[in-house]
């Protein structure tokens, strides 16, 4: 999946750059910190993206003796730098501006480039997300949207669905604060915005991190998955009895699977090697994103042998 979510990140940055030097040239004649707040938003995308690349790149790099099972968690660490990244300074930022401009309001001139940018920024981030939407639904196998992101362990993807769908929310936030200045003439909307939109970045890097976390701590399999490797193993009438299967990512479509088995008694050689191969091909038409399998194989007499796949 990491391949195909280049389209999504290459789309997302060619959408995010051209907005925010909108937003900077409508902040400067404005004044308006919600929509400084949001081309610091779309300059922090930017800037992600271009790391989810480099974070696809390096994940793609062979195996070798430092790395024996490849450079695939590059990709988890890469977005959890990107977490960070919209926290620290798009959530953080933009909380800081909307504070400044609470303590020391000032009212918005010639908002109608506001509008304009505004209006402009949502068509391109609207269509950003929808190369992203698509792509994502290549993985989503008839799940429920909010289910499939929380499981999906293509990080890069997942990125850029958020952010994008996190940016149409802060410009209408954005939009709105403007729009409340103007009517009402009430110049502390603008201030209520900007600390919106970093609240709602805070939220999204938070949601984001705990995700990349959990596959750079050593995520495995989800129970769904286990169920299907166990019940392969109890449905073969060679294998008396076995361990729960050990999983652990490496990648986005890279896991290895540990299995510790028992094999009925009298058992060659042969037909164990047989049962092994059997197995492996079963667990990964079943869980394609097994890449490795490792099988520790001994029968009811104890007589162990280790067998790698």
């Amino acid at each position: 999946m990491a391949g195909t979510s280049k389209i999504a990140i290459y789309g997302a940055i060619a959408a995010n750059s051209a907005i925010a030097v909108s937003k900077f040239v409508a902040a400067f004649f404005t004044g308006s910190s919600a929509m400084l707040s949001e081309g610091i938003h779309s300059l922090v995308d930017t800037g992600n993206g271009i790391l989810l690349l480099f974070g696809i790149k390096r994940s793609q790099q062979p195996p070798d003796q430092k790395h024996p099972f490849g450079y695939g968690n590059e990709i988890f660490f890469w977005s959890f730098v990107v977490a960070i990244l919209i926290f620290a300074l798009g959530g953080g930022i933009a909380i800081y501006e909307g504070v400044q401009h609470l303590l020391h309001p000032r009212e918005l001139a010639n908002v109608q480039w506001n509008y304009v940018v505004l209006a402009l920024a949502m068509i391109f981030e609207g269509s950003a997300l929808r190369i992203a939407l698509r792509q994502f639904k290549t993985t989503r196998r008839g799940r429920p949207f909010f289910r499939a992101l929380k499981e999906s362990k293509d990080s890069t993807i997942i990125a850029v669905v958020v952010e994008d769908s996190a940016a149409l929310v802060g410009l209408a936030i954005a939009l709105l604060s403007v729009f409340l200045g103007q009517v009402t003439g009430w110049v502390y909307f603008d201030g209520i915005g900007s600390v919106l939109i970093g609240l709602l970045l805070v939220g999204v890097s938070f949601f984001f991190a705990v995700e990349c976390k959990a596959l750079l701590v050593g995520e495995g399999l989800g129970a769904a998955n286990i169920d299907k490797i166990q019940l392969i193993l109890e449905k073969d009438p060679r294998i008396s009895t076995h361990a729960r299967p050990l999983s652990l990512y490496f990648g986005p479509n890279e896991v290895l699977v540990n299995l510790d088995v028992h094999f009925i008694d009298d058992l060659s050689s042969d037909e164990i090697e047989e049962t092994v191969d059997q197995i492996e091909t079963l667990i990964k038409a079943e869980v394609p994103q097994v890449n490795r399998i490792y099988i520790e194989a001994e029968t009811i007499r104890s007589k162990r042998q280790g067998i790698n796949r």
